[in-house]
């Protein structure tokens, strides 16, 4: 008979469990995906519902705030605008929450495992699910509330203008800074560097400004937000590799007696994490434990199909001829994703490397000690027992929302009012990937905003 061996089982256990829950919700989220391609946002809605039945969730409770946003965002797509703006809100109520409560720990709490805390939300969610809420509050009617969106992030001291300082770790009971914390709890005095976000301006969210400005009838504030836009593409150089769209100066200058159509389309997916390694070598004794995988979460840019957008304008209550026109890059959603996902990266391979770097020093003295009492070969099995146990407990924190889209494109056409018919027409090159048709009335001195989502 074999002897059981204790930890043995119990890893096997874990890695089975973890193992079907994994597959479990890869396909529940196969599932989602399947129906988001084909448009039918309805049918992800009722899967997220039926997969937050029973037991096993698809969403646990220490991951709301995906849940919400995943769910806000769909409801948004499917046109269940109030739905989408609890959601929104509350998912946007959760990340203040969390947010707050971070800068009231200490240090010990900062460096724990990210998986078994409450997930925080990214930046670019804090950001953009202000967009969404704002065009769910324009469907609704509301402009005031639209406004009310984008000013958050707009405002002085706003989400924008404070994303450079969220990561500046101060501890809240001494006041000591990550480093002067880092050496006093840990010994550690060494940490890796790495570059920080640098974004601090959304031409989307100023665009959005501005129409929602002029429908208010503040020409002032939407004049700023108009020249906003140009300073955000200056300042962000690494996101707005594209020049800034023509459509931005047409919006803000319509000739008297015209009507202006403009139109905002959202394709794509936006990056999702996946978990990487990266090598670290330690300052040990024990050469099994001189080496660290650490897991690290990685964002990964999800291709899209759609490479151009053209918008055919026909005027049904006469038979002018219809007027086309192609829609322009405004904001490359995904490097926004990318850019400020690098500060909070920096943060999460600081924690990492103290968590490995304090693990790994209680195996190495163990091990040393294990080699004193029994043999070399004895301390070798110490060794690779406490690399394997670190491994299982130790995983990348992938948790996030899976459904804003990758860009934003803008465009508009100067029209006489009438009805018209609009077809917007999605291109893969030449190939074209998908369409749609509505049905709008083009009036004067209002605003005539459609907008479209296409996450192909």
């Amino acid at each position: 008979m074999l002897k059981k061996r204790p930890f043995l089982s119990f890893a096997i256990s874990l890695f089975v469990f973890l193992a079907l829950s994994c597959a479990t919700n890869s396909l529940m989220f196969t599932e989602i995906d399947a129906s988001v391609e084909q448009d039918n946002f309805t049918a992800a809605i009722e899967t997220i519902r039926r997969a937050q039945e029973g037991s096993r969730v698809l969403y646990n409770e220490k991951n709301a705030i995906s849940l919400f946003l995943d769910k806000g965002l769909l409801e948004h797509y499917a046109g269940n605008y109030e739905a989408s703006s609890a959601d929104l809100q509350y998912a946007e109520d959760l990340i203040e929450q969390a947010y707050t409560k971070s800068i009231s720990e200490g240090f010990l709490s900062y460096i724990i495992n990210d998986n078994i805390r409450e997930y925080p939300g990214e930046d670019f969610e804090d950001i953009y699910l202000n967009i969404f809420n704002a065009l769910n509050y324009y469907n609704r009617g509301n402009i005031e509330g639209a406004l009310v969106e984008v000013r958050k992030l707009s405002m002085q001291n706003g989400k924008l203008d404070m994303l450079a300082q969220k990561y500046n770790y101060t501890d809240p009971k001494t006041g000591a800074s990550l480093d002067q914390a880092l050496k006093k709890e840990t010994g550690i005095s060494r940490i890796p560097q790495i570059r920080t976000a640098n974004f601090s301006d959304s031409a989307l969210a100023r665009y959005l400004s501005a129409l929602f400005y002029q429908a208010d009838g503040n020409a002032d504030s939407a004049r700023i937000e108009f020249d906003q836009i140009e300073r955000a593409f200056y300042a962000n150089r690494n996101v707005y590799q594209n020049k800034v769209p023509a459509s931005v100066e047409q919006a803000r200058n319509v000739p008297e007696g015209m009507a202006r159509l403009n139109i905002i389309s959202f394709t794509g997916l936006s990056p999702i994490k996946k978990e990487t390694f990266v090598i670290h070598f330690l300052p040990l004794q024990h050469p099994v434990l001189k080496i660290a995988a650490l897991k690290l979460p990685d964002m990964v840019r999800r291709p899209s199909a759609i490479t151009r957008i053209e918008v055919i304008a026909d005027r049904t209550d006469r038979t002018d001829r219809a007027e086309s026109f192609y829609l322009e890059l405004l904001e490359d959603m995904g490097s926004v994703v990318e850019e400020t996902f690098k500060a909070r990266y920096a943060n999460i391979l600081i924690k990492t490397y103290i968590r490995t770097i304090l693990k790994y020093l209680t195996a190495d003295t163990a091990t040393v000690e294990a080699t004193r009492k029994g043999n070399e070969f004895s301390g070798f099995l110490t060794a690779i027992a406490a690399r394997s146990a670190f491994s299982l407990t130790e995983s990348a924190d992938i948790r996030m929302s899976r459904y804003f889209p990758d860009k934003a494109y803008i465009g508009g056409i100067n029209l006489d009012p009438g009805n018209y018919t609009i077809i917007i027409n999605y291109y893969n090159g030449n190939h074209l990937v998908a369409w749609e048709q509505t049905e709008t009335v083009i009036s004067i001195n209002r605003l005539n905003l459609l907008h479209t989502v296409n996450l192909r």
